[in-house]
């Protein structure tokens, strides 16, 4: 078989898979097409998830859903002001041996795990947040000095609720950043909700089953690397993520007036990321500059921080991101002009 065919091949098997896996996973979320695939896509780039959205949903459920048909061993934190870090991350306790003789015993905390639900992220205080820092950017727990590695593949899901803010602690910047995606869960339409009601009070039996594993899920990632990035492709995403900045001179008027920093480097990965794996799942092994475009949302909302006009104005970040992507040209020497 010669490289072009083995690579055609590889992008099939890669877009039946996450097909499949889609497909079960809606077995069990009704509707919300486009959140599964993008907490999917983030999975698959190594990414970790912010879920916002009310509560009821559905965000348990899909983490839930994610992680039987990922075959992904998974915990749950609900978050809460008391929650400590030991709480989180495990703590060394003084224990005996079978002769008496007294020795200090690591004690697991629920963070070791695969797929981790933090539950309500901002109900914890910041020292509690901060927990999470280590684990999600080098997938390590420290400990009284000693470092220990978490079983990869290794993601946390984390939710929050954007309406009740009294009790909250907000993430601060660099822990957000952390976060590949940021998944805004739209509340279901008059079908959708029909369906769940169905599902749930009328006791519709579903059942899902295992696609993937853990060993399955990381050769998926390998395929990412052989996915052609072109060079304008590369810089349109760096474009997109520079039109963030207020300074930039690819920036619009309204980012000049209303942004206070725009999104990190972070960002220009997390683009070319998600754009490979959209690409594999349309079934080519190059990257356009739809594919960039498809996920500009859950990358940047996130990292964008308003200034202070832009704050008492009510500027929506989502729609700052919208403009962004609608007026960047595909040519970079027609922005340049």
């Amino acid at each position: 078989m010669t490289t072009h065919e083995e690579h055609r091949s590889e992008t099939q098997t890669f877009c039946d898979t996450f097909n499949r896996v889609r497909q079960q996973i809606s077995e069990l979320i009704v509707g919300q097409r486009h959140v599964i695939d993008a907490t999917l896509t983030a999975l698959i780039c190594g990414g970790n998830v912010l879920l916002e959205g009310v509560p009821g949903l559905g965000k348990t459920e899909l983490a839930k859903a994610v992680s039987q048909v990922l075959d992904l061993q998974f915990r749950r934190i609900q978050f809460t002001p008391d929650l400590m870090p030991a709480d989180i991350l495990g703590t060394n306790v003084m224990t005996t041996d079978e002769h008496g003789r007294y020795k200090v015993e690591f004690r697991e905390g629920p963070v070791f795990t695969q797929l981790l639900l933090a539950d309500e992220i901002n109900r914890a205080t910041p020292k509690t947040q901060s927990a999470l820092l280590e684990t999600m950017q080098e997938g390590t727990v420290t400990v009284g000095g000693s470092a220990r590695r978490l079983k990869q593949p290794f993601f946390v899901l984390a939710t929050q609720n954007p309406i009740e803010q009294e009790g909250t602690y907000p993430l601060p910047e660099a822990q957000l950043d952390r976060f590949l995606f940021k998944i805004v869960v739209p509340y279901p339409d008059r079908s959708d909700l029909n369906e769940v009601i169905e599902r749930t009070i009328l006791r519709r039996p579903v059942t899902i089953s295992s696609i993937l594993n853990s060993d399955s899920l990381l050769r998926l990632r390998e395929t990412l690397d052989k996915v052609v990035v072109a060079g304008s492709i590369r810089d349109y995403a760096v474009r997109l993520v520079l039109s963030t900045h207020p300074e930039s001179e690819e920036a619009s008027e309204r980012v000049r007036s209303f942004v206070r920093w725009g999104a990190s480097p972070r960002a220009a990965q997390a683009l070319v990321k998600a754009a490979r794996v959209r690409a594999l799942t349309e079934g080519r092994a190059q990257v356009a500059f739809e594919d960039v475009r498809h996920f500009a949302a859950e990358v940047l909302q996130h990292r964008i921080l308003l200034n202070y006009d832009g704050q008492a104005d009510g500027v929506s970040v989502n729609e700052l991101v919208s403009e962004c992507v609608e007026t960047l040209s595909e040519d970079a020497s027609t922005n340049a002009s």
